[in-house]
């Protein structure tokens, strides 16, 4: 029964490969199509659904359905037994279609004699194109064997769709990535950018989905799996890592040697596939099942399984990662994920940056804005919807990136960015005035850096200095841990750019969402909240100490400032400012030249440093409040999850008095204070924090012109009248009143 069941679903494959060699255009190839489907099945109904959009299903075509119905038969994904196929990307095979939940009766196909009903997805890759339906007057059950051939044809069905099969006279599909397109994502740095599709791994086309020889298909197969197994050998013989990446790589080594896989994948061949569409087909479904899995475990081996396809359709099509297409003018770059390192090999030369996974804390999303960079994150489907070359607007203000725009939006989006450049010839003309407001308050602007390439911008912006130098930028890009050597003669070129500009170096922060590559990695259930920053630096001395050593090298007898990030009480301080005097002690024994100056101070980044002792405000030397932790800390709401993080406000009344209360116990000590994160960029909130106290704020060098401008045209006294008013009210956020009083001023 098995060998007739293959030979027939050899003999519908051909015959499909017949018709797509045929004449016909898109409409008559799917009528075709059905009506070939149903004759090899058995069955007196074939039909298929595709989206016309990404929520609702079209009849395309049909075999014993009314035909009038087709192009006019549409439902929402979820709804009746075809969008519950769509939804949950699995067959539904049943004996009494009426009766099964879900049922949506349409009276215009005259589908109500039919009980039988099998529905399988079109998948490729993750991506649900439609669904192929089979219905029966008969009450049965369609066999395994029946499914199994009908999950073969979707497939094919899948690949002919991407190869533009089905496009011809408009009535079927569109044809794919030829329509505009827009996908909505998360900012991890703002800005636009207009420019051309870059994949970062070119997607593989199988341009032969239906096998002419099972048998060569199955030596091309076992010869290309062989050299995947010979190659992740070699991975795993060349790596050097430790006993946690090492049990990674032998899961990933077991998946390359799968049974189960390679059976699956012949099972395929012997149905009439080819080896690159059998690969596809099983790495489809293991992307289908990725996207349910709620097991992190279960997920992370499925990518795992994802990967290895996607290595093994490149040894089958030889399409490698250097396909040897050149880089377009003005690269957007689209990827589902990417390390530090491999971004910072693109450098500047990228004008935007595209990711399916991704976060606002990533590795990647630092160095984006180091680069300044416009990036966004959780873009779904990016990696589906785009190829190389493709015309692409990236609106990194609002999360929106327009596909193949039309030219109503190229417009639009082109007004904005012209707009947006004549302000920044306005920022030019005030980069060297201080940013001194209407009531003769001045506010030190001071830049964000973490890269040797973010230097050139201190002069550029305006910028009095830099506030924060993240030095573990040096770490994550890096497979081993840097020397002491390297890492002085990196901070030295910095001090040196800087001309004689303040820097303040932030200490090595890892830990949550900073992990090294050649660190034995934490299995904490709210890194967040766990074992990073100082906390690592104090448990494990030996890399702070390094660190302090090569600063105050690099240093050469020049000021220095130091600073430690996630200090949570006045012990954690104390602990490592005595490394800090160790570290100057044994410099001065080894005869090397120390700073004429060391000011060595602290990150307010928790709520419980603000009631630390008085004493603590009188010995640190200044204090600088990480804003983007302390919000989330302060209302319990992760930076990192979408649902949460956008209930929050900074100017929430609550969260400004608690800043104020900072701004008063440093000002009743003496304590230099400044505040540094996203919202000290943003020229509303920066004139707010301004207002009730906080005269030193460090940013982004793209914001420092934006801001100042708007602190040069505003009367602080005014504004904190303005919030003090607000609190009185009982209101719960300022912004309101902020803006209205901005409105008002013109």
């Amino acid at each position: 029964m098995a060998e007739r069941v293959e030979t027939e679903s050899r003999k519908l494959l051909g015959r499909l490969r017949d018709a797509m060699a045929g004449e016909d255009t898109g409409q008559a190839r799917l009528d075709k199509i059905t009506h070939l489907i149903a004759t090899s099945i058995g069955s007196e109904v074939c039909s298929i659904y595709l989206f016309r959009d990404e929520d609702t299903l079209e009849l395309c075509a049909t075999e014993g359905l009314n035909p009038e119905a087709v192009h006019q038969t549409r439902m929402r994904l979820g709804e009746g037994l075809v969008g519950k196929v769509a939804r949950r990307r699995r067959v539904v095979n049943t004996a009494n279609a009426p009766q099964e939940r879900g049922f949506r009766f349409m009276p215009e196909t005259g589908e109500e004699v039919f009980s039988s009903f099998m529905g399988v997805p079109i998948l490729r890759l993750g991506d649900t194109l439609g669904v192929l339906v089979v219905q029966s007057k008969e009450a049965r059950e369609f066999s395994a064997d029946e499914v199994y051939a009908l999950e073969v044809v979707a497939m094919v069905l899948a690949e002919m769709a991407e190869l533009g099969a089905f496009v011809g006279d408009g009535s079927a599909m569109e044809a794919r990535h030829s329509q505009p397109a827009m996908l909505r994502g998360t900012v991890a740095q703002e800005g636009v950018a207009e420019g051309h599709i870059w994949l970062h791994e070119p997607r593989v086309v199988v341009s032969n989905p239906i096998a002419d020889d099972p048998h060569r298909e199955l030596e091309r197969l076992t010869e290309a799996v062989e050299e995947l197994r010979v190659g992740v050998d070699k991975m795993l013989a060349l790596a050097s890592v430790d006993k946690e990446q090492a049990e990674v790589l032998e899961a990933y080594k077991m998946f390359a040697n799968s049974k189960g896989w390679m059976r699956r994948m012949e099972e395929d061949i012997s149905r009439g596939l080819s080896a690159e569409a059998a690969v596809e087909k099983e790495q489809s479904l293991a992307r289908a099942r990725m996207g349910q899995a709620t097991d992190s475990y279960l997920r992370e081996r499925l990518s795992d399984l994802d990967d290895l396809s996607n290595r093994l359709l490149r040894i089958l099509t030889g399409q490698g990662t250097d396909t040897g297409a050149e880089m377009p003018a003005n690269p957007i770059l689209v990827a589902r994920n990417i390390g530090p390192a491999e971004l910072l090999d693109y450098g500047r030369s990228l004008k935007g940056i595209i990711l399916e996974a991704g976060s606002v804390g990533s590795h990647a999303a630092i160095v984006a804005r180091a680069l300044a960079i416009p990036l966004i994150v959780h873009a779904e489907r990016a990696t589906l919807e785009a190829l190389n070359g493709d015309h692409v607007m990236v609106d990194g203000e609002q999360g929106i990136v327009h596909l193949r725009p039309d030219d109503t939006v190229v417009t639009a989006f082109r007004d904005k960015m012209a707009m947006q450049a004549a302000a920044v010839e306005r920022y030019v003309s005030i980069r060297d005035k201080p940013a001194e407001t209407l009531c003769g308050s001045v506010v030190g602007l001071h830049m964000n850096a973490g890269l040797m390439a973010d230097l050139p911008s201190l002069e550029g912006s305006g910028a009095e200095g830099v506030g924060l130098f993240r030095t573990e930028l040096q770490f994550l890009v890096r497979n081993k841990m840097p020397t002491r050597s390297e890492l002085s003669a990196l901070y030295a070129r910095v001090l040196d750019a800087a001309g004689g500009k303040t820097v303040v170096f932030r200490t090595l922060d890892i830990g949550s969402d900073k992990v090294l590559p050649y660190m034995k990695p934490n299995d904490e259930p709210n890194p967040a909240l766990g074992w990073r920053a100082i906390r690592v630096g104090l448990d494990k001395p030996g890399v702070l100490r390094m660190q302090l050593q090569a600063l105050i090298r690099a240093a050469n007898g020049r000021p220095l400032t130091i600073m430690f990030p996630f200090v949570a009480q006045y012990e954690e301080y104390t602990q490592a400012k005595a490394e800090m005097d160790k570290a100057l002690d044994r410099e001065r024994r080894l005869g090397h030249v120390v700073p004429e100056t060391v000011e060595v101070g602290a990150m307010l980044e928790t709520p419980s440093l603000a009631f630390a002792p008085q004493k603590f405000f009188e010995e640190v030397g200044f204090l600088s409040i990480g804003g983007n932790d302390l919000k989330q800390f302060f209302f319990a709401a992760d930076r990192e999850n979408e649902r949460v993080r956008r209930r929050y406000d900074t100017l929430n009344v609550s969260f400004l008095s608690f800043i104020e209360r900072i701004v008063e116990r440093c000002e009743l000590t003496g304590t230099s204070l400044s505040f540094c994160g996203e919202d000290a960029g943003r020229p509303v909130e920066a004139l707010c924090l301004s207002a009730i106290g906080l005269r030193k704020l460090s940013m982004r060098p793209a914001s420092i012109g934006p801001v100042k401008s708007l602190l040069r045209r505003s009367n602080l006294e005014d504004v904190r009248k303005v919030i003090m008013d607000a609190r009185h009210r009982g209101d719960m956020n300022v912004r309101p009143a902020i803006m209205e009083y901005l409105r008002n001023q013109g």
